[in-house]
């Protein structure tokens, strides 16, 4: 009888020994968003209509030098694009330089996926990108929204990670460690380099040589269900 107790007490011991066990391992949950373009994400914060895309210009011979969105100053003969410009469109920088490789249709057709995953205060983000330019560079930068203006920082904090060059099928798969876990204050943004170079801690000349293409902000945490 002494045996048989033992042996009922040590299962019970066990069983609460693997549920604590379990919940110990339990995985952090991670936020699951969805790329938009940086056009339509800027224009609809900013009301604009048609939606305007600040960084990339469509030729317009009737057009005067100027400043655009974003503070943008372009070249006369050339305005930036509106998405309902035709899709075939070539597409320019604001000093009126031919983005290679790139329509309209097709800079706007980029698209991707972002998770992040908390932990130890600091954030695993994993950004799966599709319809970019072949072998085309690019960096990941954090917006952050709470700063007047608006300010920018390397997704990785120092510069050093957050930079990649796409396959030559226009995908990519990065994993990049952030200092801090983003909130609606933040979000992950795509900056398209068209001089083929990475710019450090910086973008580049916004229109010039660094071009938002795509971005995905961090939703807001419903203070009900946290």
């Amino acid at each position: 009888m002494t045996g048989s107790r033992s042996l009922t007490i040590f299962a019970f011991a066990a069983t609460g020994l693997i549920g604590a066990t379990a919940t110990c391992i339990t995985a952090t949950p991670s936020t699951d968003l969805e790329f938009v373009t940086h056009a339509s994400f800027f224009s609809g914060e900013m009301g604009i209509d048609p939606a305007v895309d600040p960084h990339a210009f469509v030729a317009d011979s009737g057009q005067p030098a100027a400043i655009g969105p974003q503070n943008i100053e372009h070249v006369a003969g050339f305005r930036p694009a509106l998405l309902t410009d035709a899709e075939g469109s070539p597409i320019y920088n604001a000093q009126g330089v031919l983005l290679e490789g790139f329509t309209l249709g097709s800079w706007l057709a980029a698209r991707g996926t972002v998770r992040i995953t908390p932990g130890d205060g600091k954030a695993t983000i994993v950004v799966s990108l599709r319809g970019l330019r072949p072998g085309g560079v690019y960096s990941l930068f954090e917006n952050h929204f709470d700063e007047k203006p608006v300010s920018f920082t390397p997704l990785d904090g120092s510069g050093t990670s957050n930079s990649f060059t796409a396959s030559p099928e226009g995908t990519a798969t990065v994993t990049v460690t952030a200092p801090h876990v983003p909130t609606n204050d933040n979000a992950v943004l795509v900056v398209y380099h068209s001089d083929r170079q990475t710019h450090g801690t910086e973008r580049g000349i916004i229109g010039v040589n660094a071009h938002h293409q795509v971005i995905a902000r961090i939703p807001a945490v419903d203070a009900a269900s946290a």
